[in-house]
């Protein structure tokens, strides 16, 4: 089971879960880490279609039943030897199951216990059911971001699942990792997909409490409001990235585009709707690709919008190697890279393991 990464000594027991938890162990088996995923009797192979394809990948699965009291006897053998735990459970769960921190610390003094929720382990909300879109919308960031006088645009499940949950849960089992191999003692990690959503928020606590933001839609530097930082249509119906907030870039922009505009203005708002009216007009005599060709050369901060399906193909990312085929499916290479320890290229999702195997190979 030994792999390549700076995580390959590093032995991870994940239980079944949807989003962050799932990404979480993706993430850390991309950096080398041993994951054996444990998941209930009637759970089913993976589905492209469910996502599960791509994010089990590079992990094996063992099935047990933990209301069986043989089956739970394995599963925390299996964690006696682990370094980390991560479960995505609903408050007390674990607990109810004869599998929470308490039982597992007793059984493995150095373990790191991930615990991944939208709410948190404790708070008035925290045994209600969620879904990303009610995680993030109580943190101001769902409000901060789409068009003025529209509803809210939905950033994907990108900000609470996987920006505010499965990476900060990702950084803080690295976290008390480091700290168990100084005080050999283990910990728990509440990551709460709320509490890592305001973080990510920061920058814009801090503007707002300088007056430099408006706590409304499309009337800021990066949420749309400038009209020297969001996206143009072009002929083709396709569009530009457009992002030059730095003067230099942005007088590259208006000699490119050949607008008449008094670069010094940039930041002075009277001024932004008649800039983004000339801007709108002249993407819109060429398509997207042109304008991608003129601006090759430059350096303006304007880009591409490519769909999901294009991505892979941009020169910059082909030669990166950024992306991968596996089973006929494109997906993104582990991420980040380092410069010693081996690339990862992950297997299969979900292969099938017996517990009994996965803790013999823990031994060897």
């Amino acid at each position: 089971m030994e792999t390549p990464g700076p995580l390959k000594n590093i032995r991870i027991v994940e239980f079944e879960g949807l989003g962050p938890v799932p990404f979480c162990g993706m993430v850390l088996a991309g950096m080398g880490a041993q994951i054996v995923r444990v998941a209930r009797p009637n759970a089913g192979p993976p589905r492209p279609e469910t996502g599960d394809a791509v994010v089990l990948r590079g992990r094996p699965t063992v099935i047990a039943d933990l209301k069986n009291a043989q089956d739970r006897a394995k599963i925390l053998a299996l964690i006696a030897g682990a370094d980390v735990v991560l479960e995505g459970l609903r408050p007390g769960v674990m607990e109810r199951l004869g599998l929470g921190p308490e039982i597992c610390l007793g059984a493995n003094q150095l373990l790191v216990y991930g615990r991944m929720t939208g709410w948190g382990q404790t708070g008035p909300l925290s045994a209600r059911a969620g879904h990303d879109i009610n995680y993030i919308s109580l943190t101001g960031a769902l409000h901060a971001i789409g068009k003025a006088g529209a509803p809210p645009s939905i950033p994907l499940n990108l900000i609470g699942d996987y920006g505010g949950g499965a990476m900060f849960l990702v950084a803080g089992v690295l976290a008390a990792l480091l700290e168990a191999k100084m005080s050999g003692r283990g910990q728990v990690v509440d990551a709460a997909m709320t509490d890592g959503a305001v973080t990510l928020m920061s920058l814009f606590h801090s503007m707002m409490g300088g007056g430099a933001w408006r706590d409304e839609r499309e009337a800021n530097l990066l949420d749309g409001g400038a009209p020297f930082y969001r996206c143009y249509e072009c002929a083709d119906g396709l569009h530009v990235a457009v992002g030059p907030l730095e003067p230099q870039f942005f007088a590259a922009l208006v000699r490119v585009t050949g607008i008449e505009f008094a670069v010094e203005q940039q930041n002075n708002r009277a001024l932004w709707p008649g800039l983004a009216a000339r801007l709108e007009a002249v993407f819109a005599a060429k398509t997207r690709d042109e304008w991608a060709a003129i601006f090759a050369a430059e350096d303006a901060c304007v880009t591409p919008v490519l769909s999901i399906a294009e991505a892979p193909s941009h020169a910059h990312n082909a030669a990166r190697e950024t992306f991968f085929a596996r089973d006929g499916i494109i997906q993104a290479a582990p991420a980040p890279r380092f410069s010693r320890s081996g690339e990862v290229r992950p297997g299969e999702a979900s292969k099938m393991m017996s517990i009994e195997d996965a803790i013999e190979g823990w031994k060897r």
